[in-house]
């Protein structure tokens, strides 16, 4: 029964020794692969680190390069506004008098044409169109003087005058409303037209204007803006030999 035992126990020790080589080859690799994971990924995050502290050197060098460049432009000057823009060249003879003989021709014919209206107690010659005249005549190119803009602006801020003295009368309410309202509809329509912000003002003071109720919105500053636009038709050959500012602004450049 002993050698029983001792030769049982001599074969687990002589089997347990014969496979301890292979075990211990299996745990080295085991080991060492690891090892080796632990240090991929210990390198991995190591890089990232470097990655994002170089990001934000860099960064912090951009931000520190736009500070000294925007330091080293000097800021526009308040008193800027108030002296004539520097680098523009001194318009022409003809630039001067074109512009000037459509305005002298469209006052002129809108004149005539009130002594004609003047029996049926209308007229046309209104202060708006003035200022219509000189966006038209001096800033051809201008945004103010594009024809949609005009007449968005013309026929919807006097409809807005006639709307506004219609409900809250004449006085400082209507006009201060009227004015906003046509602020807002010329920037929702995008049709940016100055000369026609003063037409509900002159609608709710103008009592000579008032009979015309909404027909306002046509007569007379929209149907006077037709008039002005036929005199730049005719005179578009003479607008090309002298030249428009947006010809004088490219010689510039």
């Amino acid at each position: 029964m002993g050698m029983q035992m001792r030769a049982g126990t001599g074969y687990c020790h002589n089997h347990i020794s014969s496979l301890t080589p292979a075990f211990s080859v299996r745990l080295r690799s085991f080991s060492s692969s690891t090892s080796l994971l632990f240090s991929n990924t210990h390198f991995i995050k190591h890089k990232k680190v470097l990655n994002y502290g170089t990001f934000l050197s860099e960064r912090r060098r951009t931000r520190a390069s736009e500070i000294r460049v925007s330091s080293d432009v000097a800021a526009p000057s308040n008193w800027d506004d108030w002296k004539p823009v520097k680098g523009t060249a001194t318009p022409s003879l003809s630039e001067i008098l074109w512009p000037s003989v459509g305005a002298f021709a469209a006052m002129a014919i809108l004149g005539k044409m009130d002594q004609i209206l003047a029996p049926k107690g209308l007229s046309m010659t209104i202060a708006p169109l003035g200022a219509v005249s000189a966006v038209l005549f001096a800033t051809p190119t201008s945004p103010g003087a594009r024809k949609y803009n005009m007449f968005m602006a013309q026929i919807g801020c006097a409809a807005i005058g006639v709307l506004s003295f219609s409900i809250f009368g004449p006085g400082w309410l209507a006009r201060s409303i009227g004015l906003a309202a046509s602020v807002a509809y010329m920037i929702y329509t995008g049709a940016i037209h100055p000369p026609a912000a003063s037409l509900p003002i002159l609608f709710i003071d103008g009592v000579k204007l008032q009979h015309l109720n909404f027909w306002y919105a046509l007569f007379p500053g929209a149907a006077g803006c037709i008039l002005l636009c036929l005199i730049i038709l005719d005179q578009g050959v003479s607008f090309d030999e002298g030249g428009s500012q947006s010809s004088r602004e490219e010689s510039n450049s």
